[in-house]
């Protein structure tokens, strides 16, 4: 989890540094196909694929589905607010995959716990101290992407067994580029990206392959309520990138 952490925020971090020159829908188709590039050759290598019927599976279309949502309304609020005001926000997600897990698969989540995963929360206000000015109505698109995220992180426990991480990571990424395809046009349509965006996309999408391994293992060998606190090291990487 520490590892998917440093992974995704520098991913967010490189987005963040090319949302000036094209729109979110862009970004994720370009991201995606440097990704799908990758992810496929390894899952090819490894002898990981899978037929596409997996995607019927309850658990893995919910996943698909939580990371769609999870990363264009994520993206779109980075975009138009405080990057600090943001990760306020998204380090809810600890709190609520907790209470997901303790709710819907009966893991004993005691009161000290409860009270680490609460402490970490309020440090993490203490130390970004998001103020109200950067508060908008694209803050409501980061609590919505908190509850997208949950319902993807809680529904990766669910995915059997036989599926490899790999597989999942691909079919994860053929969704979310092909929803930045959709979203392209709607959101402003195609711009001539430069040399030095697809270049920063280019290196983003190997830390979403990165990030994509380590969190799915991460949530599928681990006790989620143990596991998910971790995501609080997002904060320490986010203060390194910025």
């Amino acid at each position: 989890m520490v590892a998917a952490m440093a992974s995704f925020t520098t991913n967010d971090t490189l987005t963040k540094a090319v949302s000036s020159e094209m729109n979110i829908g862009q970004i994720l188709l370009l991201r995606g196909a440097f990704a799908l590039v990758l992810i496929a050759a390894l899952a090819v290598h490894r002898g990981a694929l899978r037929p596409l019927r997996s995607l019927m599976i309850m658990p893995v279309a919910l996943r698909v589905f939580g990371e769609i949502g999870g990363t264009l309304t994520f993206l779109s609020a980075i975009s138009h607010m405080p990057l600090a005001n943001a990760a306020a926000i998204f380090q809810a997600l600890p709190l609520v995959i907790t209470m997901g897990a303790a709710l819907l698969f009966g893991e004993p989540v005691g009161w000290r716990r409860w009270l680490a995963i609460a402490a970490g929360f309020v440090g993490v206000l203490i130390i970004v101290r998001p103020g109200m000015a950067g508060f908008s109505q694209y803050a409501l698109l980061a609590l919505l992407s908190v509850a997208f995220c949950a319902v993807r992180d809680l529904a990766t426990r669910g995915i059997p067994g036989h599926l490899p991480s790999l597989f999942i990571s691909l079919l994860t990424t053929v969704t979310v580029t092909t929803a930045g395809a959709v979203v392209l046009v709607p959101l402003g349509g195609w711009t001539p990206p430069s040399a030095r965006a697809l270049g920063l996309l280019a290196l983003a999408a190997i830390f979403v392959l990165i990030g994509y391994q380590c969190i799915i293992k991460s949530l599928r060998s681990g006790d989620i309520s143990v596991v998910a606190p971790f995501r609080y090291f997002a904060l320490l990487w986010a203060m390194l990138t910025g």
